[in-house]
Formats: C-alpha cells, sequence, structure tokens
C-alpha cells in the first residue's frame, strides 16, 4: 500500500521583509492525521511559517496545503488557524462563539456541543468569554477552530502561559484529533512538548535544522534533555 500524499508540503520555501530574509529554503511534509511539533526560540520563523501555510503571507518557493495553493478557495475552508491571542468575541458567551463560528462554516460546521466537550468548556459555556481565564479563553479560540472541522490544522503556540493540567488536557485533544484524521502543526519554544509529537522540525534564525522525533534526538545527540540536545544540533551547524 502506498504512502499517502503529504497534507503539507514546502519546498524551497523563502520569505523576506524588508530586505532581510526570514524564512531561507525551508523543505517539509505533514502527513495526514499526524501532530507535528515545530519548535525553536522567538524569532525564528515558527510564525511565519505558519502563515504561509494559511495563506495571509507572502513567500517564494513551492508550498501545497491539501494538494492546492495556501489560501486558495479550495482549501480555505479545510484549514484552520489558532494564533497566539484569542481571537473571539469576549461580551459573547463560548456557546454563542462556536455558533458564530459555525454558521460561518457552514454544512462543514460540526455540532457545537460536541466541539465545546472536546476543548473541556461544556460546563461554562454559557458565561460571557470576558470572565474566563487565559487557558479557558485559549480554549474557546481553538473550539471557534475546531467547529469548521479543518482538515489542517495550525497552532502558535497554543499552550503558552497555561498552567500544567490545562497544557496536558490540551494536548489529548490535539491527540485525539489527529487520530480522527487532522493534520495538526504546533508550535511551542516548550521543547519537551516534542515527546507528545509525531515528529519534531527544529527551526532557528529562517532555517530548518533537523526532522525528527524526539526519541531519535536524544539518541543521536546523547543529551540528556531535549535543550541540551538542540544546543547540540546547533553547534554542529555552526561554522
Amino acid at each position: 500500500m502506498k504512502n499517502p500524499s503529504p497534507a503539507v508540503r514546502t519546498r524551497d520555501l523563502r520569505v523576506t521583509r524588508s530586505r532581510k530574509q526570514i524564512l531561507r529554503g525551508i523543505d517539509l511534509a505533514l502527513a495526514p492525521g499526524t501532530v507535528t511539533g515545530l519548535l525553536g526560540p522567538s524569532g525564528c520563523g515558527k510564525t511565519t511559517l505558519m502563515r504561509v501555510l494559511v495563506g495571509v503571507q507572502r513567500y517564494e518557493g513551492e508550498v501545497l496545503v491539501l494538494g492546492h495553493a495556501p489560501g486558495a478557495p479550495a482549501v480555505r475552508g479545510r484549514t484552520g488557524y489558532v494564533t497566539q491571542s484569542a481571537a473571539i468575541y469576549r461580551d459573547l458567551t463560548g456557546r454563542q462563539n462556536l455558533r458564530y463560528f459555525s454558521r460561518l462554516a457552514g454544512p462543514r460546521s460540526r455540532d457545537v456541543d460536541e466541539v465545546l466537550d472536546l476543548v473541556g468548556l461544556g460546563a461554562i459555556a454559557d458565561r460571557r468569554v470576558e470572565t474566563y481565564s487565559g487557558g479557558e479563553a485559549g480554549r474557546v479560540s481553538l473550539g471557534c477552530a475546531l467547529v469548521a472541522a479543518p482538515e489542517v490544522l495550525v497552532l502558535d503556540e497554543p499552550t503558552v502561559g497555561l498552567d500544567p493540567v490545562t497544557r496536558e488536557e490540551l494536548w489529548e485533544s490535539f491527540r485525539r484529533l489527529a487520530e480522527s484524521g487532522t493534520t495538526l502543526l504546533v508550535s511551542s519554544h516548550v521543547m519537551d512538548e516534542a515527546f507528545r509529537c509525531d515528529q519534531v522540525l527544529l527551526m532557528r534564525a529562517g532555517r530548518l535544522l533537523e526532522t525528527t522525533t524526539a526519541p531519535e534526538l536524544l539518541e543521536r545527540t546523547g543529551a540528556a534533555t531535549l535543550d541540551e540536545a538542540f544546543l547540540a544540533v546547533i553547534r554542529t551547524e555552526e561554522p
């Protein structure tokens, strides 16, 4: 049986802004129904890469998302994007936010109550978002993306600033989504989150240093932690 075509693929992806090269020849492939971690320090180009994939960033090179150019009409409704800042209406309840985005999604939309339970908001769904904690508001933002039943879901540091329990619950949600067929790209600067991913992309200064897994990286570098392993990779790349 042949391997399925990648849900996302880039070849020699480059982005330049104000004469500064932000992405420098990125080649990657994301298999359907997997969780890929995009790891690297702040400012390395993670958010720019994600913006390319969802069709809101100009680029050079080849990029295909579900077989189409990013942002093309054929793929626009099949791609979800959760930004670092919650893109929701704080004067509405969690349920009202999801219902609004469900209407925008049209026939593709999932059951609102099902998604509220998936992201752990069922018990507080009828409270206004302005009364939510930061982590709860982030779950509403995630739910608004999920209610459209995306086939590719891009999440920009969704666990930043969250307590350990909330982080654990979110990662459990991500795994269930992948098992149902969704392809996830999750950025983070927390190296230990690599253990939760099927593969890991290590970025630095606009370049992709490694495509690997957390266990493989530790074994190859002989490091005790992923932070040490990342530093070891950087040292091998330096002239």
